[in-house]
């Protein structure tokens, strides 16, 4: 056992046995009642919440005793083995469910950042096992350890420095072999080593078999299968792991291990990178050799599929309609959750108003707060979280099906023909719920030069926080003249907005083919892109994923760019110089050239106000157009389209409205993103003027057309 100590002392899960009893009569009396007496076997299970009384597991049954009984019993306590903390490098293909393993492990213990002097971000979490205490380092996704791009070069740099006191390479059970090659790389590096086969129901699905203990056998590193999404699997990869941390580093048992440490000694496999896969890939083979099968049925589903998705005649078809359904249905989606969310907030501001009329505060004080500052926010809230709360699932779910990659395979001649290449079609997809997330994403493409035409023109699509501003013109000045309200308004204000975002994209491919062809020429560099399999998607987890990391991320973006935006606008607007506010002298100033793109010095104000989120547009129009010097109430489309008529509006200025979101300056938190990512304040400017330029000419031709058209 151990130290003689009180009951009261003992831990959670700590064993005893009892010698003594300290304390005399009727105390003396009701311990031994209980069963207290020398040579009893008990285990404390657990303390109160506020750490008394304490509970202990004796003769067959719970018993809770407070410390000043407690402390009377004198046991023989086993000593407390406190669990080691140790460092765990997750690494991996992409595609292969690593992050499913490491939120699996860690839940919600976890936290990201960048890498010191790096924009490649990284994420971290713990997670307890019975003898260790883990900090799991989910390193970048990479296929090699030869360091090709940034984030290998990281995930390289990591293992090497001998932080990780051991590492988990998770591979994907349906290709084994070619995942491999990473393994064998970083159990040249790592000491410690397990190899977590991942999806293998997937595996089982397509008739693979895996034999894991003769895999084992032959790398000498422990081999354990598991199916992610499933969490009890997971507790046999942390019992390996546990293993793994308490003993030895790995050694090489078979033939095969040992071709890989004889790779590592020599000299010219390392300076020749080509002799250095060749031999990772023949050792991967003969590790396979007999441990993998396949059924004739292998990737039968997956080659059908294919057929339809990434076919000649149905690809582009198909995306084209997915893209409008996901579209129709966040705009039949949002309508009533938007309305619902507005109502609460205006009921919201009336006991604002009470409470700061009974505290007797200065009006001017509430008209900045609740007319300023909450007004804009209310409206950027119930604006923009239902459609996101919509369609950030919706997109989610493609990514989740393996539908996403196939877009950059359908794209890849398209941005090849412009000088870039297919994988800035992912990094245009996460444009679409946010473009500082689309920046980032830029990320997975290796060249520099087309990383940074991806960069440049991902503000042509447009966000999220664009999307309810062009739908609510779309429904208010084309919609409603060509359908006749219900599902044919919606259809139609889904066909119009796909159209709007083609151009977009048209827009995007073409900047791209200028720009690879003038300020950042060069050739097309090499495509290599995983096609991963079709999957059932996961729907509650991509629910909660997509809620958590992109629509309350976003949100939150814009809320705190709405807030000081609102403040500023309403002081602009109540500033008076003279007889007139500042904000009417910036729409008399801006007048003119908001007339020659279709627009008017309103609409151009608000979009330069508009600069820390696009969502507070159309509320800065609203505000200028009522003169009320604060937001209006929450007002439906009916109201909204009779207050821009009285304005002058027509469908030119509602079409050059829309163009001009289209193409404009990236928003605050875009600026930002760019200028982080490429380091240079030369390419952010030119990101900023690029899409401003395209929308000012765009604008004044559709106005002088328009003007034509009239006379």
């Amino acid at each position: 056992m151990g130290k003689i100590i009180s009951l009261k002392e003992m831990q959670p899960d700590q064993k005893a046995q009892i010698k003594a009893l300290t304390a005399s009569g009727s105390i003396r009396r009701r311990l031994l009642d209980i069963g207290l007496v020398e040579g009893t076997e008990i285990k404390c299970v657990g303390k109160s919440p506020a750490g008394d009384p304490s509970a202990f597991y004796i003769r067959g049954a719970v018993i809770a005793l407070r410390s000043e009984d407690s402390s009377n019993v004198m046991a023989e306590a086993e000593d407390i083995v406190q669990p080691q903390r140790r460092i765990v490098a997750l690494a991996g293909n992409p595609n292969v469910g690593k992050s499913t393993v490491f939120n699996g492990l860690t839940g919600l213990r976890q936290h990201t950042g960048n890498w010191p002097g790096k924009t490649v971000s990284s994420a971290r979490g713990t997670c307890s096992t019975e003898r260790h205490i883990i900090e799991l380092v989910d390193i970048p996704g990479t296929y090699s350890m030869l360091a090709h791009s940034q984030e290998e070069e990281v995930a390289r740099d990591f293992l090497k420095s001998g932080e990780a006191d051991a590492a988990i390479v998770v591979c994907d059970a349906t290709c084994l072999e070619r995942n491999l090659i990473l393994a064998l790389q970083v159990m040249e590096i790592c000491p410690k080593v397990i190899l977590c086969v991942n999806l293998m129901d997937e595996a089982e699905k397509r008739g693979i078999k895996i034999d894991l203990s003769l895999i084992s056998e032959r790398l000498g590193v422990p081999v354990v299968g598991v199916t992610a999404r499933k969490k009890a699997t997971l507790r046999v990869l942390a019992d390996a792991l546990d293993d793994v941390l308490d003993d030895v580093p790995n050694g090489a048992s078979e033939n095969v291990a040992g071709d890989a440490a004889d790779k590592e000694r020599d000299d010219d496999a390392k300076e020749d990178d080509d002799s250095a896969v060749a031999q990772l890939v023949k050792i991967a083979e003969k590790v396979c050799d007999g441990a993998v099968s396949y059924s004739k049925k292998h990737d039968s589903r997956d080659r059908r599929l294919d057929k339809i998705f990434t076919g000649r005649v149905w690809a582009y078809p198909i995306m084209l309609l997915m893209l409008a359904v996901i579209l129709w249905i966040t705009i039949v989606g949002a309508n009533y959750p938007s309305e619902l969310i507005a109502s609460g907030f205006a009921g919201l501001q009336v006991k604002l108003t009470a409470i700061f009329e009974s505290a007797g505060a200065p009006v001017w004080l509430h008209d900045m707060l609740v007319l300023g500052v909450y007004r804009v926010l209310s409206w950027v809230v119930s604006v923009m979280l239902p459609p996101m709360a919509i369609f950030f699932p919706l997109f989610t779910i493609l990514e989740d099906a393996g539908y996403l990659p196939r877009i950059a395979y359908n794209m890849d001649r398209a941005f090849k023909c412009c000088g870039a290449c297919g994988k800035q079609a992912l990094t245009t997809c996460m444009g679409f719920g946010c473009n500082a997330v689309g920046v980032m994403g830029c990320r997975i493409i290796d060249s520099p030069r087309e990383r940074l035409l991806a960069i440049l023109t991902n503000n042509f699509v447009p966000c999220n926080g664009r999307f309810s501003a062009l739908i609510a013109l779309i429904t208010m000045f084309f919609a409603s003249a060509v359908s006749s309200g219900g599902m044919g308004q919606s259809a139609t204000a889904a066909l119009f907005l796909t159209l709007l975002i083609s151009g977009g994209i048209a827009s995007a491919l073409a900047i791209t083919a200028i720009l690879s062809r003038t300020l950042l020429k060069g050739m097309p560099s090499s495509f290599t892109l995983e096609l991963p399999p079709y999957r059932c998607p996961q729907f509650g987890k991509v629910i909660v994923r997509s809620v958590l990391d992109r629509t309350l991320f976003v949100l939150a973006r814009a809320a705190a760019a709405a807030a000081p935006a609102g403040l500023i606008v309403w002081v602009l607007s109540n500033a008076v110089v003279g007889e007139v506010s500042m904000l009417e002298r910036m729409v008399c100033m801006l007048e003119p050239m908001g007339r020659f793109m279709g627009l008017d010095g309103a609409i151009l104000t608000a979009f330069i106000l508009g600069l820390p989120a696009n969502e507070i547009v159309i509320p800065i129009i609203i505000m200028i157009y009522t003169s009320q010097g604060s937001l209006t109430e929450l007002c439906s489309l009916a109201e909204m389209q009779h207050l821009f008529t009285e304005n002058g509006w027509t469908w030119v200025t509602a079409l050059c409205t829309m163009v001009f979101f289209l193409m404009h300056w990236p928003c605050a938190t875009t600026l930002l993103t760019i200028k982080k990512e490429t380091g240079s304040v030369k390419w952010t400017a030119l990101a900023a003027l690029i899409p401003t330029v395209c929308g000012v000419i765009v604008c004044s031709m559709i106005a002088g057309i328009g003007r034509l058209a009239v006379g």
